[in-house]
């Protein structure tokens, strides 16, 4: 077998050894951050080593800024450092820590605003355009447009405490960094908004404050979301001023009673957290009942009483005297306390018919007969706003028809505001 050939080793030359040599040192640029491992710690600076030619130097005024806790470094301990000066006039590189922690925080914060996290920022101080912000060490501003709404009026409220904010813009070259409080917040609603309409189902009870009074309702704030109690949810009784009831601030437990997830729209009861008046009111008020009621509002079609707690009867123009009344005023007035008869109760319908002049003598001779007071049938499709041609009968015990009161008044009773056209017109063809 023929003897196998050793390979010889590789001769390097001088010129590649220096080649070799420049290779392997790291090419250093102002603004570098690189990493590096304390060699030395003099009285007046501390040498690192970061792979280049020569050492690089940290000045011990570095270790101990004013504002800011001193810095201890041992020979061994890992550090990041930025690159001031790639070579000084003795050779060395110029190496700053506040910089290279500066330019890391510049970078998580510009990560942050990319992925859209809410920060914890320290309000510090107020300016003409807004606050001052303090925000994983750097200087940022948030401008008074952007504070959250319950604030915008008095920041320095504001000054000295802990804040959620989103960033908005982070510009290093010129050292902009801008925030917004109220992006943060309406993103956390949004957030606890769609996690409500999550957890919340209709006939829920809920607990929530009075967050704002309107002419037609108030708005309870939920955690997450508003839900609005209409006037008419307020309570059983009629309401003319949301206020009579509720304030800006009260706890209330209120009643879920619809609820729409695409307009984020919560509709709350505070009045059927009792319970309804009306379920038992067929058997309250049987008809020829005399009870007390109170006036609560007059038309010229007749008067509202209410008869017991969340419960209103009308008494109808032509059931308040066995004379001809022209204006309802001329007998009652808000506020008269009068007795009158049940004529009727209709607890589908929620409307009870009253008459004052049945409680009084001067009618109609019933020829030694027991004179019974007439009961006016509601059909089902009565329109306020229309007159009908058929007029209500009304059922007598062998007694000519009294002046009966028509549908349309009879659908405004405890319920309705406005003046039945019906009502009225009918009204005006009745002969004193």
């Amino acid at each position: 077998m023929a003897p196998t050939a050793t390979q010889e080793p590789e001769t390097l030359t001088m010129e590649d050894l220096l080649k070799e040599d420049q290779n392997s040192i790291r090419a250093l640029a102002h603004g570098d951050i690189v990493d590096g491992v304390v060699v030395r710690v003099d009285p007046d600076e501390v040498l690192v080593d970061i792979g280049a030619k020569s050492e690089g130097i940290i000045s011990n005024r570095e270790l101990a800024a004013r504002g800011e806790q001193p810095v201890s470094l041992n020979p061994g301990d890992e550090v990041k450092v930025y690159i001031i000066q790639p070579e000084d006039e003795r050779g060395n590189v110029v190496l700053s820590l506040r910089k290279a922690r500066a330019e890391g925080i510049w970078q998580a914060v510009a990560l942050k605003e990319s992925e859209g996290e809410i920060l914890d920022a320290e309000v510090r101080e107020q300016n003409k355009g807004g606050l001052i912000v303090n925000i994983m060490g750097l200087r940022g501003f948030l401008p008074s447009s952007q504070v959250a709404r319950q604030f915008s009026g008095n920041l320095m409220e504001l000054v000295g405490t802990k804040i959620p904010v989103k960033i908005l813009e982070v510009n290093r070259k010129r050292n902009r960094l801008i925030v917004s409080q109220r992006a943060a917040q309406d993103e956390d609603r949004a957030r606890q908004r769609e996690e409500l309409f999550e957890k919340l189902k209709v006939s829920d009870v809920v607990t929530g404050k009075v967050s704002g009074i309107t002419s037609y309702g108030a708005f309870v704030n939920l955690g997450g979301a508003d839900g609005l109690i209409h006037i008419s949810e307020l309570s059983w009784d009629r309401i003319n001023n949301v206020s009579d009831v509720l304030n800006v601030g009260d706890d209330v437990r209120v009643k879920v009673i619809k609820l729409d997830a695409e307009l984020s729209r919560i509709s709350l009861s505070l009045r059927q957290m009792s319970d309804d008046p009306w379920e038992t009111i067929e058997q309250r008020f049987p008809p020829g009942k005399a009870v007390q009621g109170i006036v609560t509002k007059t038309k010229k079609y007749g008067a509202f009483l209410q008869i017991a707690d969340g419960v209103e009867g009308l008494l109808h123009i032509s059931e308040l005297s066995w004379d001809h009344v022209e204006r309802t005023e001329d007998v009652l007035k808000v506020g008269d306390e009068v007795e009158v008869m049940v004529l009727s109760a209709d607890k589908v319908r929620r409307r009870i018919s009253l008459s004052l002049r049945q409680l009084h003598g001067g009618g109609p001779s019933t020829d030694g007969a027991p004179y019974e007071a007439p009961s006016y049938d509601f059909p089902e499709d009565d329109d306020d706003d229309e007159e009908t041609e058929s007029t209500p009968q009304a059922v007598t015990n062998g007694v000519a028809p009294l002046p009966a009161a028509t549908d349309a008044a009879a659908d405004d009773a405890a319920q309705v505001d406005e003046e039945p056209a019906a009502a009225v017109a009918d009204e005006e063809r009745r002969e004193p």
